[in-house]
This record gives C-alpha cells, structure tokens and sequence, in this order.
C-alpha cells in the first residue's frame, strides 16, 4: 500500500461510501477483506499534500477531480490556495471545482504561474510525447513542488487488451466493466506505464520521492459474486507477498532544485 496514513485513508472512505451502517455491498466487501481501490489511495495521498498554501494543478480534470467522491474535491478546491485544470477536452467546463481552466493539451500548455502540486490522474497512458510532456511539467512546478501520477501498469491484462484492440472497441469494453459514458474514452499510447518508463522520461528534472504498485480488484465490481472472489484471489496473493494481475502505478516526483 502506499505511504499514506491509516487516518487518511479512513476519512476518504467513510466520505465516499458513509458509515458502516450505510455502506453498499461493494465498498462492504473490500472493506471486509481491507482492500481499498487505486482511486481510494490516491485521493489519501493527494489530501496529505494539499494544504491553504498549495497552488495546485490538475492536468486531464475532466469534469471532476475524483470520480466517485464530490465531496472530497469540494473539499481540496476550498482548502488550496488556487486550483486550476487543464484538458483540451469540453469536460473541463462542467468542472465545478475549478478557480482557472485551460482547454488545451499539456503539449501547449505555458503555465502563467509556478504551481507547488501538479496531479496526474489516469493521464500518463494517454500522452503520446513523454519527453515535451515531462518538459511542460518541469516548466509549471516549482523547484521542490511534486508531481503526482496515477496510471495502469502497462503489463496488466486490461492495457494488454486495449493496446491490442481496435480504439472504436474502446469505449464497448469499459462500458461493459464499469459502466463509463463515451466522451470520457480517449486514445491510449501506454508510454509513460511502467516505473522504468516514468524513471528514464522524468529523471532529467524530478527524483522519485515515493512509488507503488497499487493492486486493482475493481474489474469485476459490478458483479457481487464475481468481485467477491476476485478479492479473495486478491488476498491470497497478497499474503504471499504477490500482487494481483490487475496494477495501477502510484509516483511521487520532486523538482529538482537546479
């Protein structure tokens, strides 16, 4: 698990899914067998950085800064001292949460201002320049500032079968598993997912302050029985010290200071 207190990840998951009284049988489940979601440790971990000093940006923010749990980005939005978003996709404007937006891609992105938090979730499979994109960011963050990435894992089944499949069977595939809508499926290149790409692409202006490899048993959380076994399968492996065949990569860069 990554390196976020146990607090932490104990208020976003009661915020996202309520008491245990309340809780639905999905979020029961994990809970049950303490698993929590990539998405679940990665809001943790973003939290713990923000503060009423942070000037922060969210790069491919779409229409919101975490799927599943508004309140936490209602939250974040009101505790920093600036946040801005930046996507070239019209999803940016229905982002509530926002205090500046920029509709272009990172590729043509001049920040006006140094920001001392730049997010990246579920971003990096998607950029198909890895060297601009990683200038861009060295350019917006301030010396010492981070930049947080979370992605899949090149390697794992579901990239494998995206990279094989045709882009327009895309969006069927994830429909099927977890119920997205079109307008958030966009072309993958999978050349900044494993930790040896994000190290030689970023190494030249950020040292790696924290990684993990964050196990994903949310493939079949539609389906009570099936979700429930893969999280037994889950915690099989991880009680041998495996990880499931299922990874998303968690990474924590640091500017150099030059």
């Amino acid at each position: 698990m990554a390196n976020v207190s146990t607090v932490a990840l104990s208020k976003i998951f009661q915020q996202k899914y309520g008491y245990m009284d309340e809780l639905g049988w999905g979020p029961k489940q994990r809970l049950s067998q303490g698993y929590f979601t990539p998405d679940d440790i990665y809001e943790a971990t973003v939290s713990e950085l923000i503060s009423s000093e942070t000037r922060w940006l969210d790069v491919g923010c779409g229409r919101e800064l975490f799927p599943g749990n508004p309140g936490l980005g209602y939250e974040l939005a009101n505790r920093c001292r600036r946040l801005a978003g930046l996507d070239p996709s019209d999803n940016i404007d229905q982002n509530p949460f926002l205090h500046d937006r920029f509709k272009m891609t990172l590729e043509d992105f001049a920040a006006p201002q140094l920001f001392d938090l730049i997010t990246l979730r579920m971003v990096a499979e998607h950029i198909s320049n890895p060297g601009d994109a990683v200038k861009i960011l060295s350019k917006a963050v301030k010396p010492g500032g981070r930049v947080v990435i979370l992605t899949v894992y090149r390697w794992s089944p579901i990239p494998i079968v995206s990279s094989i499949l045709p882009f327009a069977l895309h969006h069927k595939l994830k429909k099927v598993f977890w119920q997205t809508e079109e307008r958030d499926t966009f072309p993958t290149e999978y050349l900044m997912n494993t930790r040896g790409h994000l190290e030689r692409w970023l190494e030249s202006e950020f040292e790696e302050e924290q990684f993990t490899y964050v196990d994903d048993c949310r493939t079949l959380g539609r389906w009570q029985l099936l979700n429930s076994a893969e999280l037994h399968v889950w915690k099989l492996l991880n009680n041998v010290g495996l990880h499931y065949p299922e990874v998303c990569l968690l990474g924590i860069y640091r500017r150099r200071q030059h």
